[in-house]
């Protein structure tokens, strides 16, 4: 079952290369949700000019929203 990770890397650096940082996961096979991602780290980077790929910057879109629900109480 393939599951992925969510890093930082260096654009130099070969796609399966090192890395900076592993900011999250992603299991396509798994239910919604089927990522997890520190937003706040992945701020951080985009601040410092890191690019995130579409899939990436979808992902950020969706936990950002995630965090921003009111829960619900009973």
């Amino acid at each position: 079952m393939p599951s992925y990770r969510i890093v930082v890397a260096d654009g130099r650096s070969p796609r399966d290369g090192r890395f900076i940082e592993q900011i999250g996961t992603y299991n396509p096979r798994q239910a919604d949700p089927n990522f997890t991602v520190n937003v706040e780290r992945a701020q951080y980077w985009i601040a410092k000019g890191a690019q995130p790929s579409d899939t990436v910057r979808s992902m950020l879109k969706k936990a950002a929203k995630a965090q921003q629900q009111p829960t619900k109480t009973a």
